[in-house]
């Protein structure tokens, strides 16, 4: 059974189809949900900001609202979960402005695919490594 749980905010079908599929099979990710628009996900962060996943992978461009939205408002909502985004758009500033809405890492969808699959992949195993025993 997966050991990470995300939750992704994309507004393109074609890439939310591939990227839940290639996290499952390659990261040893459960992808808990996704919605296309900021409003949706802050609806579903609201529900249970500590429940819901621990990870949120978010694009900047939307259908409707931004993920620097969505950024801002898991900050004021105080979610736990671990947040990234994954953008055509990544140049030095938006990688700022991501970092100081919270976002522990931007990555680019044209070049760097292979490695949000291997930070995945990384805190799949951390989720599922049970803590050290004590002596």
């Amino acid at each position: 059974m997966p050991a990470l749980k995300a939750f992704i905010v994309e507004d393109s079908p074609v890439i939310l189809e591939n990227l839940v599929a290639t996290l499952e099979e390659l990261a040893q990710v459960e992808v808990v949900g996704s919605v296309p628009d900021e409003a949706g996900a802050v609806r579903w962060m609201s529900r249970d900001p500590d429940a819901n996943a621990d990870l949120f992978i978010v694009d900047v461009f939307l259908r409707s609202g931004t993920g620097l939205g969505v950024l801002q408002a898991a900050q004021q909502l105080g979610v736990r979960a671990r947040r990234v985004v994954l953008t055509n758009y990544a140049t030095d500033e938006m990688r700022r402005r991501c970092a100081s809405l919270g976002a522990e890492r931007v990555f680019d969808k044209s070049h760097e695919l292979d490695d949000l699959i291997t930070y995945c992949a990384e805190l799949a195993e951390q989720a599922g490594t049970p803590p050290a025993a004590a002596n």
